[in-house]
């Protein structure tokens, strides 16, 4: 029983990304199709790898990171190097997004003050308006 394969459009319609975008990922060393002549054949192996490009682009990991996990995974599939390395980038992303949720935080409560003075401002000068429109 011969593997399942995909051209470069059909695993492209299935991870609902452009043909372009897969090109790209194969460009940066992080898929590594077989060719017969001009064509790109992808296997099982590059669709798993795709959804896993993926999955850690929505994660934040950057493709150099996600290069880094294959090339461990590569060398000494499911090795205690390989899940201490991804160990410790989701502590980096947690600890970064972290910081960044402190970051919005302290941006939203410094948006609310400046909004309650305008706002305290806009009230003043509406109720300076209306006690000048009465004087005259």
């Amino acid at each position: 029983m011969s593997e399942q394969t995909f051209s470069i459009g059909e695993l492209a319609k299935s991870m609902d990304i452009t043909p372009r975008s897969i090109r790209f990922y194969e460009e940066q060393g992080l898929l590594n199709p077989t060719r017969i002549g001009q064509n790109r054949i992808y296997t099982k192996k590059d669709q798993v790898r795709l959804k896993l490009i993926l999955r850690g682009k929505r994660l934040g990991f950057s493709l150099a990171e996600t290069k880094t996990l294959f090339d461990l995974y590569d060398s000494n599939q499911n090795s205690k190097v390989q899940l201490e390395a991804m160990l410790k980038m989701t502590d980096e992303k947690r600890a970064h997004m972290q910081q960044q949720l402190e970051d919005i935080e302290m941006l939203k409560a410094e948006l609310e003050d400046v909004e309650a003075r305008c706002q305290e401002e806009l009230n003043a000068l509406t109720l300076h308006t209306l006690k000048q429109g009465q004087i005259a």
